[in-house]
């Protein structure tokens, strides 16, 4: 005798491919009628943004996905009170913020040793991929020498695309100190990076 196979209702894929397209205001009204598929469809429209701002509190991947999640669960119990007329990035960046700053706060696991080079694992990456990573990494150990307000103000600014008003609201900050902390930061990841530079 044959198992008759499950059926599987199609509507919630349905459902959230054809509401992806909104825009964030009408996602967010239809979050806050309860509607978990268009809160779900803001979570992946943000989860690599949100991801990136934590990253520039933390200097930590796993602590900035954990604070990401803190992040979205915080925005879930707090879009009641969210005007959907206004921008829905700068207000979820600043929630990711302070999920982050509470985080770092709570950390009370000693940190792992990083392995010694003699333990990693061997083999060897393409010249392009390599590059990449030792660029990256470079960038990461810049931006964590940099103060934490202004490497908050220049991931938001250069990597996010927020205006310097919008990461005023964000970081509670007038948009003349926001423009100062960029310019800062800039000029500081370039005298950091100099060497690199040079390499090239």
């Amino acid at each position: 005798m044959v198992n008759p196979q499950p059926v599987v209702n199609p509507q919630p894929v349905v459902e959230a491919a054809r509401i992806a397209a909104e825009a964030d205001g009408a996602l967010v009204t239809r979050a806050q009628a309860g509607d978990r598929i268009a809160f779900g469809v803001l979570v992946d429209r943000y989860a690599p943004s949100v991801r990136r701002v934590a990253r520039a509190v933390l200097n930590d991947p796993d602590d900035a996905d954990d604070a990401a999640q803190d992040a979205f669960l915080a925005a879930m119990v707090k879009l009641k009170q969210f005007d959907p007329g206004r921008p829905f990035g700068p207000w979820l960046a600043r929630i990711a913020v302070n999920a982050a700053t509470d985080r770092r706060r709570r950390r009370a696991v000693r940190r792992a040793e990083p392995l010694e080079n003699h333990m990693r694992s061997g083999g060897t990456l393409p010249d392009a991929d390599a590059d990449r990573r030792a660029l990256g990494g470079r960038l990461r150990q810049a931006l964590a020498e940099l103060p934490e307000r202004r490497r908050m103000a220049v991931v938001l600014f250069d990597v996010e695309g927020y205006t310097h008003a919008e990461i005023g609201e964000i970081l509670g900050l007038p948009e003349g100190t926001v423009r100062s902390e960029v310019f800062h930061a800039r000029r500081a990841l370039r005298v950091l990076l100099a060497d690199w530079r040079d390499q090239e």
